[in-house]
């Protein structure tokens, strides 16, 4: 259940309705919420199947993986204990190398083989994606990791560790929840808070602006246009757009997700803050997909040695952990060529001490201003399917010096009013204007006339069932001509 559907939108209310109901019937009449997470675990699984039926014996063989080997590890001495923390991420990981990696790899090597005058046709396998394999797969795999450095006790209860792996709001997109974070919420008792529900709701709301008016608005306005038709402006034009869409695509995602957690009792991690105005690379993956730089920071970074060592070493360990942020992100070279390069600009920035100087002024102006300029040129090499379409696309944006922007009044109008709106209040966010925060003013007046703008909005600009989030499994289609432009292509399952 993607949450910019009209299948959001109908059963969502009906999930809430049984949940609470649950909660009410039985609340009183017993000590544990067994029954709650049982209802909760159900839905989390029927929605899951309603995206396919068969992966859901992925999302239970993973599931099954972590579980018995996190108490193996718990119970055993230290040596076996790296044996089995070993065979367990192996074991836990393997179907996402299989569906994820297996065709990158065998084409690769392939024409490797190719080269060096030998042909062995490994067969590919060409399989769908499984759904938000990489997220429930990274937060198993660190539950396993935090076992093994007894950061948490292994889950002896089946119930509630399979429903910290499926937890239906973060499934598809994340965040990656940390165990110690979401598991003792999962085992406490819940009862309808209105506070909370209320916050939750104005999450959801934002987010569903991000994704249906931002990201799915750019992408539909846009899509008319083929490559062949974009001159050097409109390509530069459009590589900016492409900056914002996928922070409306995901960032839009994560706001709902956290709405609804908040609306069913459970708090979920901020996955974004206003990455936009940071002033560095570093400063950056502080605010972005923050819940995966938490993930690559205790389980790749640190485990590497950190910054407890040489530089040349640190150095190494973080290009190391963003090269896998790459490959994490997609089988595919521009995926590794996008993580290596957020790595060396990182390396760049703490040779220099730029990662911990903050500016103030017309200097923190200039330095968020040239960060933006180089993470929509790293998106470059994101979006495209090779290396050699992203040269294309950079080559029209530094070579063909044609600006003239072919777009009409009224998709013009649309961009700029969804800009305006998601960066003033991001502005109003980040520099703390109380003033303008319309959602949390004390004026009941004023809050309500920001929902209702807000809502009028998604209904009168938002795209809905157009395109699936771009950060559900980071399979793109290969559009380039009539019905999609080349950058804002939606992805497949």
């Amino acid at each position: 259940m993607l949450f910019n559907s009209f299948d959001f939108i109908w059963l969502f209310p009906i999930v809430f309705i049984i949940y609470y109901s649950v909660v009410f019937l039985f609340s009183r009449k017993r000590a544990d919420c067994k029954i709650e997470n049982i209802v909760l675990l159900l839905l989390s699984y029927l929605l899951y199947i309603k995206f396919n039926p068969v992966y859901v014996l992925l999302l239970l063989g993973v599931t099954l993986v972590t579980y018995i080997f996190a108490i193996l590890i718990e119970n055993s001495e230290n040596r076996r204990k790296q044996h089995l923390l070993t065979a367990g991420i192996c074991l836990g990981i393997l179907p996402l190398v299989i569906f994820k990696y297996y065709d990158f790899i065998h084409e690769n090597l392939n024409a490797l083989l190719g080269y060096i005058g030998v042909n062995v046709g490994l067969p590919g396998l060409n399989w769908a994606l499984p759904i938000g394999i990489s997220f429930f797969t990274f937060q198993a795999i660190g539950y396993l990791i935090d076992v093994y450095y007894q950061k948490i006790q292994a889950e002896r209860s089946w119930l509630d560790y399979m429903l910290f792996v499926s937890f239906f709001p973060q499934i598809a997109s994340g965040p990656i929840s940390k165990a110690q974070d979401l598991l003792p919420q999962i085992k406490q008792r819940k009862n309808f808070d209105y506070a909370k529900a209320v916050e939750g709701l104005k999450w959801l709301l934002w987010g569903m602006f991000l994704k249906v008016v931002l990201a799915d608005r750019l992408g539909s306005s846009i899509s008319s246009f083929g490559i062949e038709s974009l001159n050097g402006g409109m390509t530069l034009f459009f590589s900016v757009l492409y900056s914002f869409q996928i922070y409306g695509d995901f960032a839009g995602y994560s706001f709902m997700a956290m709405g609804v957690g908040k609306i069913m009792g459970f708090d979920l991690i901020n996955n974004f803050r206003r990455p936009y105005f940071s002033q560095s690379i570093t400063e950056f993956w502080h605010r972005w997909h923050i819940s995966l730089s938490i993930w690559l920071r205790d389980y790749i970074y640190i485990p590497l040695g950190g910054s407890r060592c040489s530089k040349p070493r640190n150095y190494f360990n973080i290009f190391v952990t963003f090269l896998v942020s790459g490959i994490w992100h997609g089988a595919n070279w521009t995926f590794i060529l996008w993580g290596t390069l957020h790595g060396l600009f990182q390396i760049i920035e703490k040779a220099l001490g730029l990662n911990k100087v903050t500016s103030s002024g017309i200097v923190k102006v200039v330095r968020i201003f040239v960060n933006f300029v180089i993470l929509t040129f790293l998106w470059i090499f994101f979006r495209n399917d090779t290396i050699h379409d992203a040269w294309i696309q950079i080559e029209k944006i530094f070579c063909d010096y044609n600006y003239n922007l072919s777009l009409s009044w009224q998709v013009f109008f649309f961009i700029i009013v969804a800009l305006s709106i998601v960066i003033g209040k991001d502005f109003v966010d980040e520099f703390n204007i109380k003033r303008l925060q319309f959602f949390s003013s004390k004026c009941v007046f004023v809050r309500w006339a920001a929902y209702l703008i807000c809502m009028i909005l998604i209904l009168l600009m938002g795209v809905f069932d157009a395109a699936q989030f771009i950060y559900v499994n980071f399979c793109y289609e290969k559009v380039y001509l009539e019905d999609s432009s080349f950058l804002f292509s939606s992805s497949h399952y």
